[in-house]
């Protein structure tokens, strides 16, 4: 029962597996050649975060794979179809940071309400502006939620107790409305919503899905936020958005250009423009794909895989 980690993980991982009979290896570098050379061919199961793609290829390759552990939520860097095809069981661990998530798209919508980064830095240069300062609260807001997987509803229970109207849309998922969020249709999210927090997959029909269509279905100027998939947003829309007054801020965890891995950027001349015209525009916030990066969900990822996995060769 060998399991090859592919990306650094929390240690619980390896801890527990090992407890469990399990013979763990740190493969950090283990490249792409690597397996399609059959240098996994005996594992019974992988453990990776986005440095690699497990496409058709690689999984041909893994001839005795079982299962794939992703640590976190997203699947995008593989071929769900292919595996499942393959009989290869897919876990990930939502479960892990979706509190991490929710308390940092919190923080980020609190940031552009009140004023938060221009206040501390207008102090900073020695200026005390009070009434260029003057917040919004949160109260008189009504919070739309797209996407109500684990992030979306971790976003919504941080906002219970802030007194605001909290709304959610989901294409599928239905029955999911409670005393405290209200669940609508597509429809009445475009109508209803002051603030917008994107908590979508990124797939091949999110891709692009918010481009300047999208944003113009909205009602009423709107506050925009995404902590999602940087992919899911066509940036240089949302800036003309802005630019219109249609979205009045924005603050973004991840953007359109970050790399397959999630740990760079990749631009190209239009991508370049576009970067430099998103990073001068102060009307929004921008922070490097750390939603859901705490001390705390470092561990739960793993604690989380390691529930699953045992589970799994349990039943």
């Amino acid at each position: 029962m060998k399991v090859a980690f592919l990306d650094t993980v929390h240690p619980i991982l390896k801890e527990r597996l090992e407890a469990d009979g399990y013979s763990c290896h740190e493969l950090y570098s283990m490249s792409r050649q690597d397996i399609l050379e059959g240098a996994l061919k005996d594992y019974e199961g992988v453990v990776i975060r986005s440095r690699l793609t497990l496409d058709a290829r690689l999984l041909a390759a893994l001839v005795g794979l079982k299962w794939i552990a992703r640590s976190g939520s997203g699947l995008e860097n593989i071929d769900i179809e292919e595996a499942e095809a393959r009989g290869v069981k897919i876990i990930n661990s939502p479960e892990g940071n979706r509190d991490a998530v929710g308390e940092h798209t919190l923080g980020l919508l609190l940031m552009l309400l009140h004023k938060l980064r221009s206040g501390d830095s207008s102090v900073h240069r020695r200026e005390w502006l009070r009434e260029e300062h003057r917040g919004n609260e949160l109260g008189s807001q009504t919070v739309g939620i797209i996407g109500y997987g684990n992030m979306g509803s971790a976003f919504a229970e941080k906002l219970s107790g802030l007194g605001c109207r909290v709304v959610a849309y989901d294409k599928y998922k239905k029955g999911f409305g409670t005393e405290a969020v209200e669940e609508v249709s597509e429809e009445e999210f475009f109508i209803k919503s002051d603030i917008v927090s994107v908590h979508l997959p990124w797939t091949t029909e999110t891709k692009g899905l918010i481009d300047s269509k999208w944003l113009s279905k909205f009602s009423k100027p709107i506050t925009f936020i995404n902590t999602s998939r940087g992919a899911v947003v066509n940036t240089s829309d949302l800036l003309d958005a802005i630019d219109s007054g249609k979205v009045l801020s924005a603050a973004l965890d991840v953007i359109e250009f970050e790399g397959r891995s999630l740990e760079g950027l990749e631009l190209d001349n239009d991508a370049s423009i576009t970067l430099d015209r998103l990073l001068k525009n102060n009307q929004i916030l921008i922070t490097p794909h750390v939603a859901g990066w705490s001390v705390e969900s470092y561990y739960k990822l793993s604690n989380v895989l390691a529930d699953k996995i045992i589970l799994l060769r349990q039943s």
